[in-house]
């Protein structure tokens, strides 16, 4: 007889590193599952964010031998990824390519038709006068994209409502005006009327790991998409093997990413219509509040599963059936950042249960005080509601139902996160795109 025990999984250090404070979710996750954990952030003024849940550093570098896994949270650490990884070290996230398709818009266009991913018509610019006289000469609808830093700015990415363009060319003359400093190079880009939808998945170095996550994002301030683009309020989304969205956009990329060593997320944001797929801009990171509502469908430890990827590893990652919905509950500054009217409306606010919460619940810039969710940092970016179903109506009303019991104070959100699935799913369904 063979009284040997199973062999426990072996317990990782891993190292996250942060400019914004974004990833602290994860690395919460990654305690619970029984790992060590160090997280640094950056920016000052987001410094307190995660304390209680995380244990936290200083600086990251002095940790960079300790940790067995290296996760970077956002672009702006390509160069620094790439050199540790050819150094020998395990690094999730980050790569000078990956950086440059998503800060650089006219260079991931160009990137998505060399290799062979059909894309809208569009045009680069560093002079607004310039782009000012070029919609006047080619009156049309189209979206103002900022690259660069300014491409971190979400509010300032503007999508035209007139056919001849004047709402465009009046926006312009305002951002010549008030943001010159900062937007020094943006694109237009020819609108396309359609439905909104991207597919991500993760990147192991060499390969795609499946399957497809395949997402609708509700990236505007107010029910019925009205407002200023917050980045994203709330998402809807579900996982399946390769579909026609995957095929036509992100799997054509499978070579150059591998040829420059990515490991990590990647995303592609579409426009789809009866007349095909056309990709918008990559997102090359983990998306947030997207990781979050992720963890709600995924089954796998994630501890594991970022390890085998950094070493560039095939792992068997597994995920829940149906659907997942997930509602950002924030307040004010959100989603600005303004410290005098976070201090004035949201510091020290508490997150507060009105019955006993084990699941469905994930930190944004919160902080763990005696026991309570205190909110911290400066955004306002308090915390993400999830839930999941085999139907969106079932997910809908687990997510909803998770909010209604939460209270923060001067806390907003939308309320209509995946209502238009039967209009939008049945549409892509008609065109063939989910398949």
């Amino acid at each position: 007889m063979n009284d040997d025990k199973p062999s426990e999984k072996p317990k990782l250090k891993f190292l996250f590193v942060s400019k914004d404070a974004l990833i602290g979710d994860l690395a919460w996750q990654v305690v619970k599952e029984g790992h060590d954990v160090r997280y640094f952030i950056s920016e000052k003024c987001q410094k307190d964010v995660c304390d209680g849940f995380v244990s936290k550093v200083d600086a990251w570098e002095p940790h960079k031998d300790w940790a067995d896994i290296i996760v970077f949270d956002d672009i702006g650490y390509g160069e620094v990824a790439d050199a540790l990884r050819k150094a020998g070290k395990a690094v999730f996230g980050g790569g000078a390519y990956a950086d440059r398709l998503e800060d650089d818009r006219d260079f991931g266009q160009d990137e998505m038709k060399a290799a062979g991913i059909n894309i809208l018509p569009k045009w680069q610019f560093t002079d607004f006068d310039e782009a000012i006289k070029f919609v006047k000469e080619k009156p049309d609808r189209y979206v103002i994209k900022p690259s660069g830093e300014a491409e971190d700015q979400k509010e300032l990415l503007f999508v035209g409502q007139e056919e001849d363009g004047a709402d465009v060319v009046e926006v312009l003359r305002l951002y010549k005006k008030r943001w010159s400093k900062l937007i020094k190079v943006f694109q237009l880009q020819k609108h396309a009327t359609g439905v909104e939808v991207a597919v991500g998945t993760f990147f192991n170095g060499r390969e795609f790991v499946m399957p497809v996550c395949t997402n609708f994002e509700h990236k505007r301030m107010f029910p019925g998409d009205i407002g200023p683009s917050t980045g994203e309020m709330g998402t809807l989304m579900y996982w399946s093997q390769p579909n026609a969205i995957f095929r036509e956009t992100l799997a054509k990329m499978q070579a150059r990413l591998a040829a420059s060593g990515y490991v990590g997320y990647i995303d592609i944001n579409c426009i789809a219509n009866s007349r095909g797929v056309y990709p918008l801009e990559f997102t090359s990171r983990f998306g947030y509040p997207t990781i979050s509502i992720q963890m709600e469908g995924v089954t796998s430890p994630w501890g594991e599963f970022l390890a085998a990827c950094a070493r560039g590893e095939m792992f068997d990652f597994k995920t829940r059936r149906g659907f997942q919905v997930g509602v950002v509950l924030a307040s004010p500054p959100f989603p600005f950042n303004d410290p005098a009217a976070f201090r004035k409306y949201s510091e020290g606010a508490v997150v507060q249960f009105k019955k006993p919460a084990s699941e469905g619940y994930h930190i944004g810039d919160v902080k763990l005080v005696d026991g309570d969710w205190v909110m911290a940092g400066i955004s306002g970016y308090g915390i993400i509601a999830t839930g999941s179903g085999t139907t969106v109506d079932e997910a809908r009303k687990q997510a909803y139902s998770r909010v209604k019991n939460v209270t923060i104070p001067n806390a907003f959100y939308r309320n209509d996160i995946a209502e238009k699935w039967n209009e939008n799913g049945d549409r892509l369904m008609t065109w063939g795109y989910l398949f």
